[in-house]
């Protein structure tokens, strides 16, 4: 599988296994997340996204569950996760409002949970989770930097940022962020035209894709633009989905599609969008349908 070149420290798989699910299986034991992983590095997937908020703080714990079991299977993985997020559940249940916090001191505290919940002594790729409205970004960036600097964390980037939240924290840094995670997908084409994927293919970043098949909603049988997918997918063999995953693979921005499912059939089956090789038209089909309309 390609490998994507994120910075001087980190590359990773050009498909990401997400695991915000993980905790919500009926299996969470060692030997069954183990099996979803080895699934994922059958296939040359190596990279995997966590956040502290999973599971209502307990995702990452499964995962560690598995780390500790066969520790083996670090040296083979990048880790991303994400912070900012503080939900009124697990070691936040006390708080009386679910709220964003990037100051420094929470996301120190969040970095070494997450680090001791996994049983790790460095993340890969850390992400601010969403934009933090009362951020003080001096704070913010220089506790991330601080963070690279301790080697604590290989690369850092965000999470559902605009260009503008992008620019104003590195504004403040010196580690050069490493992506944006965002929500684009078929059922989700804003990026494509409200400037979000121009601006980070200008300066050259990578852009990860969550929630590449609409939350689900591409698979519905009346979704247009799935039906589309799945008329396409005839052609080459494979499902909806994974022409889904195969109309962002296709983007010349290279973006990294982030997936996640417990199912372990459905696992081995996400490097099937790597068999898509999607016409110029083909593209544009899917996209006008993700539109709902013909283009202009």
């Amino acid at each position: 599988m390609e490998r994507v070149t994120l910075n001087e420290h980190l590359e990773m798989s050009r498909l990401v296994y997400g695991m915000w699910r993980l905790a919500d299986d009926a299996d969470t034991s060692p030997a069954h997340v183990e099996a979803k992983i080895q699934a994922c590095l059958d296939q040359g997937i190596t990279s995997f996204d966590q956040a502290d908020v999973y599971g209502g703080y307990t995702a990452e714990t499964v995962l560690g569950g598995a780390l500790r079991a066969n520790p083996g299977l670090r040296n083979r993985m990048e880790i991303v996760t994400k912070c900012d997020i503080v939900a009124p559940v697990g070691r936040h249940a006390g708080a009386m409002v679910k709220h964003y916090d990037t100051s420094r001191g929470h996301i120190e505290a969040s970095v070494e949970a997450s680090l001791r919940e996994m049983g790790i002594d460095h993340i890969d790729l850390l992400l601010i989770h969403r934009p933090d409205p009362f951020m003080d970004h001096c704070e913010t960036g220089a506790a991330l930097d601080d963070l690279v600097a301790a080697g604590k964390l290989r690369a850092v980037g965000v999470s559902n940022f605009r260009p503008w939240d992008w620019k104003l924290l590195q504004s403040a840094m010196t580690t050069p962020l490493a992506t944006n995670q965002i929500e684009i997908s078929l059922a989700h084409v804003a990026p494509f035209t409200n400037g979000d994927l121009a601006f980070h293919q200008r300066q050259g970043h990578r852009l990860m894709a969550w929630s590449p098949l609409g939350g689900g909603s591409l698979m519905a049988p009346q979704s247009p633009a799935g039906q589309v997918a799945e008329a396409i997918g005839a052609e080459f063999g494979v499902d909806r989905a994974a022409v889904a995953v195969a109309f962002l693979l296709a983007h010349p921005a290279g973006i990294l599609p982030v997936l996640g499912t417990n199912n372990l059939a459905r696992i081995g089956a996400i490097s099937d969008a790597l068999k898509v090789r999607l016409s110029r038209q083909h593209w544009f089909q899917l996209y006008a349908a993700g539109l709902g309309r013909d283009i202009a």
